[in-house]
């Protein structure tokens, strides 16, 4: 038997979550998996976009990591204050330092709201659940006047959910009734929808913007908020007044990572796309907090599909690392995403992200079997995962 190896996990979101798993089916005790978390619960983030329009409770989307021990998964909840990758050593709140065989980093990417001055004081941040909850609170309220979503940088994690955003809550203000009294902007960083998969699926989802009446209006990078007169200012000139905004904030990496030399020239973690390894012997980094270049000059999208895909691919390098049984297994770029569309509908696009020259990438329109595989999916995860 393989001398016992402790396998140490940063971050207890999706990706981080998927490795400790996949890691526990191949190493039993007393091979050990711990994985760090500075939240206590698991939440899972693509159903927020459900709960800001009151379709879901936190309740319902969110399990306690705890739930992980039962698996033989080591849980410590605190804060990461240090990492030393030439050493696989990792400081946590309160002093305490662990040293690893084997490190993955899977923190993500980190919201930096404050990045655009007054936009944290206008607007409901809908990547997180207290900012989805306040904005579901206030969406209620609704009788008449203009909703705005912003995306505040081009690049952000789930590049769909802006565009599901704007159409739930279209539904929702349907359903209300208000919608006649509601205008509804979709103000955007980026030059297209999805860019990276190609100008057809762009297309497709201004077409779907475009057929519930939802303003699109792209390359308008904002540059300030001013929360008291509800208007948004944009690089490019233009202001747009707003009774309600709901916002995804600019990203960046979390500071302890950068300052352990895991970053590159994209300001992002760079690992090998294929293994998942960083330049540090036996420390691996997967999910949002990661770069990986296209052939088409633009990075990867950042969802929990890869993080997932590349969690798997890390997992059995390590368990074959560490039993010496196995073959290297490699990460493809291959995913996939659901789009929601209100009304019980959802379209799907996926494909191969690593194509070139460019990705490769099918979408299938707005049906209700779609929007069944999304519920399923969610169901799917946290009941079976957690």
């Amino acid at each position: 038997m393989a001398q016992a190896q402790t396998v140490l996990i940063l971050g207890g979101g999706v990706g981080g979550v998927a490795t400790a798993r996949a890691l526990r089916r191949r190493l039993r005790p007393p091979h050990r998996i711990v994985l760090v978390d500075r939240e206590p619960e698991h939440l899972f983030a693509p159903s927020l976009l459900w709960l800001m329009v009151g379709q879901r409770t936190a309740a319902s989307i969110q399990r306690p990591l705890a739930r992980l021990a039962r698996k033989g998964i080591d849980v410590r909840i605190g804060d990461v204050e240090h990492i030393d990758p030439t050493r696989r050593e990792v400081t946590l709140t309160g002093g305490q330092t662990m040293t690893a065989d084997h490190l993955v980093i899977a923190l993500g990417a980190e919201l930096d709201p404050a990045a655009i001055p007054g936009l944290a004081e206008a607007g409901h941040n809908f990547y997180t659940l207290r900012g989805a909850e306040a904005f579901r609170d206030a969406l209620r309220t609704v009788q008449k006047g203009r909703i705005v979503v912003l995306t505040a940088a081009s690049a952000y994690k789930c590049p769909a959910a802006p565009y599901e955003a704007a159409m739930l809550i279209e539904a929702f203000c349907r359903r209300r009734g208000v919608r006649n009294s509601v205008q509804i902007d979709l103000y955007a960083a980026e030059p297209a929808p999805m860019g990276v998969a190609g100008p057809h699926v762009s297309a497709a989802v201004r077409q779907m913007l475009a057929a519930k009446g939802i303003a699109y209006h792209p390359e308008h990078q904002v540059t300030g908020v001013d929360a008291s007169r509800g208007r948004a200012t944009f690089a490019n000139g233009v202001t747009a007044e707003f009774d309600l905004l709901a916002y995804v904030p600019p990203h960046r990496v979390p500071p302890v990572v950068s300052e352990a030399g895991l970053v590159g020239e994209s300001a992002w973690v760079q690992v090998d796309r294929q293994t998942l390894e960083t330049r540090f012997s036996r420390v691996y980094a997967i999910g949002d907090v990661v770069a990986i270049p296209l052939a088409l000059g633009k990075p990867l999208p950042k969802a929990g599909v890869f993080a997932h895909a590349e969690a798997e691919v890390v997992a059995k390098n390590i368990a074959r690392s560490v039993t010496g049984r196995g073959t290297v297994q490699r990460f493809d770029g291959h995913g996939e995403c659901f789009i929601e569309t209100g009304d019980g509908k959802a379209g799907w696009g996926g494909g191969n992200f690593f194509a070139e020259p460019k990705p490769e990438v099918t979408l299938r329109m707005p049906s209700r079997r779609w929007h069944v595989g999304k519920v399923l999916f969610e169901k799917s995860w946290l009941y079976t995962k957690l």
